[in-house]
């Protein structure tokens, strides 16, 4: 009798290491599909404020001046230790008299495209912005090739309230929501995620701050719209006037956009 339990016993220990086996092999199965389903390949790497001249262009995309009273120039924009500084003072010129600033933007050299090959991208960094009446931090996507489309993924104007924006939305307007942040002047990571919903031409988005998220918006014809990433620090417009009478300063670091294969 003891040795038949006995070999029940080794039976049985048997039955239960293979089930063990089984299971591990299947868990680790799991964890590699889903390692490999959210994976992500890097494009714009944090370090890139390391060597700017790589990844990076001085003003917009489209010269040196947008809807503020800023007049963006290479020498506002400086680099240091993989972070980007932007500094905005006073300042006219002859040909432009709504210019009361000079200013600092760029724009990635690398663009972000959501399409069926890359239907899910992730945007995001990490900002110093001023909240004083007459700034306009932003960091942005805006259409390459014709506006819209636009996703407002950090800005201030003249406050503390951060808006996330989008146009055009499944209705052909704005989509906007104010999120109060508290010490803007301090770093904050600002994110968005852009998915492609189905297999038609607008994508969610998805904004975060901090890692939380404080709005999901649809876009409206995103998908195969090439879309330039800009960071500037425009002055007045949106955000009030007059702006300040002395330096004004925002910075950026680890800055990065991925996309994936797969949702």
């Amino acid at each position: 009798m003891k040795k038949l339990r006995l070999i029940i016993i080794v039976f049985l220990s048997v039955i239960m290491g293979t089930s063990c086996k089984k299971a591990v092999t299947q868990n680790n199965s799991a964890t590699s599909k889903a390692e490999t389903e959210l994976s992500w390949v890097t494009i714009l790497p944090t370090t890139s404020f390391s060597t700017y001249s790589t990844y990076w262009n001085n003003l917009y995309p489209w010269g040196s001046d947008h809807n503020g009273s800023a007049r963006m120039r290479s020498q506002n924009i400086a680099t240091s230790s993989g972070v980007l500084t932007m500094t905005a003072y006073p300042g006219t010129v002859s040909d432009k008299p709504a210019i009361h600033y000079f200013s600092g933007t760029c724009y990635a050299k690398q663009q972000v495209n959501v399409s069926s090959s890359w239907p899910k991208w992730r945007v995001s960094g990490e900002f110093q912005c001023p909240s004083v009446k007459g700034t306009w931090p932003a960091f942005w996507l805006n259409g390459a090739n014709q506006w819209p489309p636009e996703s407002d993924i950090m800005e201030f104007k003249g406050s503390t309230t951060n808006w996330t924006n989008t146009y055009k939305n499944e209705n052909g307007q704005w989509s906007s929501v104010g999120t109060t942040i508290s010490g803007p002047a301090n770093w904050h990571t600002y994110t968005a995620y852009l998915t492609r919903i189905g297999t038609t031409n607008n994508v969610s988005i998805e904004y975060w701050i901090d890692g939380s998220k404080v709005s999901t918006q649809t876009g409206q014809n995103f998908v195969n719209e090439p879309l330039n990433l800009i960071i500037d620090l425009q002055m007045e417009g949106s955000s009030g006037t007059p702006g300040p009478t002395g330096n004004t300063v925002m910075r950026a670091r680890n800055v990065t956009i991925q996309r994936s294969a797969t949702l």
